[in-house]
């Protein structure tokens, strides 16, 4: 895989059992690579640990007073040479090659999932921990999948090292064959506890990473209530706790790198000392102790490999174990095979709580608990944010959302959460989604009543002539209000024009007579199409066709708006925010009779 070939057409299915498992799965999806990038580096220490015979064979030539044998040891340094140079080019470039290729494997397997998954992702995983891996966390990954085939040519290079010392001189080679492994393996006690430190900082890291997002996301409120300082603070604390971490994960692997200069040094000098010895006893020649030496001294470089395997490792493993953790989540269920493309135009039925909305109708749902909304919103949607609602399916015209292709499932039903996200870019590029085009940007717009926002628009854009449509909203739109963001938000699901259109508290930050007359735009607009609104605001449920009354997680009364009110207590609890002891005296009963029958 070469680096113009990208992106991939189709990154695979990954390994997410383990951090680990995950790696091992990248490295071996990009094998042909590792291999080029294994052999080039062969080449390039075998090479460099090749130099000191050319050495040892000029020297001695000198001491013999031989011509040829100087030009041959010169002849070996220069071909030598070369293949230094060329390692250590294509070397450089296969090995970033594998990098860049195994980071966009990997951003392109989390765009996907989060393509998948949309707003859910966040509900299943803190949005802090999903920047940190799809940033951070991608970098380490791919620096491990390019280092290894490294480490693989140094291990070599250093075994060929040895055998070839115990061959040319075995009295000084037994000592290097001894000596080189417990190098490579001296710092392995060291590991455990430098892995434990890296794993410490990453989590601080992390945590940081969070509150700061965190933080910016709701820099508005926090200034609205004087909080900056407070959580400036505990972002400055969480901080120095990151620097101290890294500090003391960067002692560790200082001492790690301390290691492998010392020993190899005392290596180095008993080898001399040693190989003086034989010399001066005439059982070994100059050129062969130089030759020794050279060879002993150059081990230095593949060892540098292993040190930096064995931190590569370190910091992406657990880098690795955060993306397996995101790109395990999915849906509910697989598609099953032969599914439809397209559900029967019937009722959304949600079999938790025996939900129904009735097809081409506005469901109006009331529930007294927000977070309970919201998960039924999801589910709704066909995702489920609780593990124990996985194996239940709502039904769309009697066939499984699950049981459907992402794409076909997601043209079907729509979801816009109660928090709604806008993108950076015009307002015109926000209203360029996807839809069945049966719905023009200006008809949403007036539906979701923006006509003062798009005067806010005009008015905020000198470049653009007035046109609202060309202005910039800013990331995440929070140069708007609360208000304004939820109304554009409406405009672009009703612009979509799904089947099925969920809407999550689609008026909660706007006044009452702007919801009024949102309420009547919706109707009007989604007339004879499957329309549900979670809200509890008596403005959206008189224009309902139906209201269903949620209680305990279950729809336990439907009716219209009226209706419910005039027989229903716990309806009444919810929309008239009315106290049990209010309850009781309208109803013209004790209070624990009214206990009793809303339990």
């Amino acid at each position: 895989m070469q680096i113009r070939q990208l992106p991939y057409a189709d990154p695979g299915v990954p390994d997410v059992r383990s951090g680990t498992r995950f790696l091992i799965w990248l490295g071996r999806m990009q094998l042909g690579g590792q291999v080029r990038s294994l052999l080039w580096g062969l080449l390039l220490h075998l090479c460099i640990a090749g130099l000191p015979v050319g050495v040892g064979l000029a020297v001695q030539a000198v001491v013999d007073r031989d011509g040829g044998g100087l030009a041959l040891g010169c002849g070996v340094v220069l071909a030598l040479g070369a293949g230094i140079a060329v390692g250590d080019t294509m070397l450089h470039r296969t090995a970033v090659t594998n990098w860049i290729t195994a980071a966009a494997r990997v951003q392109q397997l989390l765009a996907r999932r989060t393509a998948e998954l949309g707003a859910l992702l966040t509900r299943r995983v803190a949005a802090g921990e999903v920047v940190a891996v799809s940033t951070g966390d991608v970098e380490k990954i791919g620096w491990f999948v390019e280092a290894f085939s490294r480490f693989a040519a140094a291990v070599l290079t250093l075994l060929a090292v040895c055998a070839g010392l115990l061959v040319y001189e075995p009295a000084l080679g037994v000592v290097v064959a001894l000596g080189v492994p417990a190098l490579a393996l001296a710092a392995l006690p060291l590991l455990p506890r430098a892995t434990r430190r890296a794993d410490e900082q990453r989590d601080k890291a992390g945590k940081a990473t969070e509150l700061a997002s965190d933080t910016v996301a709701g820099l508005r409120v926090l200034r609205g209530i004087g909080g900056e300082e407070l959580f400036l603070g505990r972002y400055r604390a969480a901080s120095q706790e990151v620097r101290r971490a890294a500090v003391r994960s960067a002692r560790m692997w200082a001492l790690i790198a301390a290691v492998q200069v010392l020993l190899p040094g005392l290596l180095l000098i008993g080898v001399v000392a040693y190989g003086a010895r034989l010399a001066l006893d005439g059982t070994i020649t100059v050129g062969a102790l130089v030759t020794v030496y050279g060879a002993v001294a150059l081990t230095h470089h593949p060892l540098r490999n292993v040190e930096e395997i064995a931190m590569a490792f370190a910091f992406s493993r657990p880098s690795a174990k955060r993306a397996a953790r995101v790109l395990a989540l999915s849906r509910a269920t697989e598609p099953a095979a032969g599914a439809p493309a397209r559900p029967a135009a019937d009722d959304l039925y949600d079999p938790v709580t025996g939900l129904i909305a009735p097809a081409g109708q506005l469901t109006a749902v009331v529930c007294g608990n927000p977070d309970a909304a919201g998960r039924l919103a999801d589910r709704l949607g066909g995702h489920p944010a609780e593990p124990d609602d996985d194996h239940v399916s709502v039904r769309l015209g009697g066939v499984p959302l699950d049981d459907l292709p992402l794409e076909a499932a997601r043209t079907a039903v729509l979801v816009q959460d109660k928090d709604p996200v806008l993108l950076s870019g015009t307002l015109q590029e926000l209203l360029d989604v996807p839809s069945s085009g049966a719905v023009r940007p200006e008809d949403a717009l007036a539906a979701a009543r923006c006509d003062d926002v798009l005067d806010a628009l005009a008015q905020a854009s000198a470049g653009t002539g007035g046109d609202p449509m060309r202005t910039r909203i800013t990331e995440r739109g929070r140069s708007l209000s609360g208000g304004q963001r939820q109304r554009l938000a409406l405009a672009r699901s009703l612009v979509t024009d799904p089947r099925v259109l969920v809407l999550d508290e689609p008026t909660s930050a706007v006044d009452s007579h702007t919801e009024a007359r949102i309420a009547a735009g919706v109707r009007k607009l989604r007339a004879g199409a499957t329309t549900v609104v979670l809200a509890s605001s008596p403005l959206l449920l008189d224009l309902a066709d139906r209201v269903v009354l949620l209680h305990e997680g279950r729809a336990v009364a439907h009716g219209t708006h009226r209706d419910l009110l005039a027989r229903e207590p716990r309806y009444r609890a919810v929309v008239t925010r009315e106290t049990d002891d209010e309850l009781a005296a309208a109803a013209g009963a004790p209070h624990e009779a009214l206990e009793g029958e809303t339990a």
